[in-house]
């Protein structure tokens, strides 16, 4: 199985790194496509069985699976120096690119005017975690046959944990997974911040505050409570915490969460 990336920045170079930690690819069976010569070259010197292509999309033909990691903007320009030479019966089409509908990508890999043959298409939202193969991967479909979708699955499950959803519900997976992210380094932060002014230096406030957030994510994880419920377990009569949470709330700390979150919901 083969696999051509076209963009190889921030999220493209992730992808491609962390397919070769999985199962699924070798280096020889991947093709990276990007205008910038410098980031071809770093993945090239990591990877040096990496099949790199400057400005090119020689390599499309022959993939199997065709991932676009490029700006929403380029996508059209992208879709239509490609599309001639995909063979829609055959290929998967794979954009990471927000707020690019499958509607639209539809529309940009029509070769005919009045042509309805599409190929499977699939819009995948992960977010920067999948450097190191934790993202949250959200998945939506057109025309895919269900060995297809669980290829899909199956690829993004190795790079995090992969979830079909209708695309309607995308933007606001989005907004909880992809610009979520964000929003949790910004409470890190700011706790970091407090942790500084009770006198600790900022890599110790922030190396506990690391690992508490993963010992509450495996607690709701493993035990799939209601976040409430393990609260409720640390927040005594009279206590230091409920005196904590009290002041978060005095301070709006869930409607500017719940504000932001949707905010982000393009």
């Amino acid at each position: 199985m083969k696999i051509t990336v076209i963009g190889a920045g921030n999220m493209g170079g992730a992808i491609v790194r962390g397919l070769l930690k999985g199962s699924l690819f070798a280096a020889e069976d991947i093709s990276v496509s990007d205008v910038n010569r410098d980031v071809l070259n770093v993945l090239k010197k990591d990877i040096p069985r990496l099949n790199t292509e400057l400005d090119s999309y020689n390599s499309v033909s022959d993939a199997d699976i065709i991932l676009l990691a490029v700006k929403p903007w380029l996508v059209n320009n992208v879709v239509d120096s490609i599309k001639f030479r995909m063979d829609y019966g055959r290929q998967i089409l794979v954009s990471i690119a927000a707020g690019i509908d499958i509607a639209s990508l539809s529309r940009f890999l029509k070769k005919h005017p009045g042509e309805d043959l599409i190929p499977a298409i699939f819009r995948v939202i992960p977010n920067t975690a999948i450097a190191i193969r934790k993202s949250v991967n959200l998945i939506a479909f057109e025309n895919a046959s269900d060995g297809q979708k669980d290829l899909l699955l199956r690829i993004f499950n190795e790079l995090g944990t992969a979830i079909l959803l209708d695309e309607s519900k995308l933007a606001a997976g989005t907004a909880l997974t992809s610009c979520g992210i964000a929003y949790l380094f910004r409470y890190v932060r700011a706790a970091v911040s407090a942790g500084v002014e009770m006198g600790f230096y900022p890599k110790e406030a922030q190396n506990m505050i690391v690992e508490t957030m993963l010992g509450a994510a495996e607690l709701l994880k493993a035990g799939g409570e209601n976040p409430e419920t393990e609260i409720d377990k640390v927040t005594t009569p009279g206590g230091i915490t409920i005196r904590g949470l009290n002041e978060l709330e005095a301070n709006g700390f869930s409607n500017a969460v719940i504000k932001g979150i949707k905010a982000g919901k393009f």
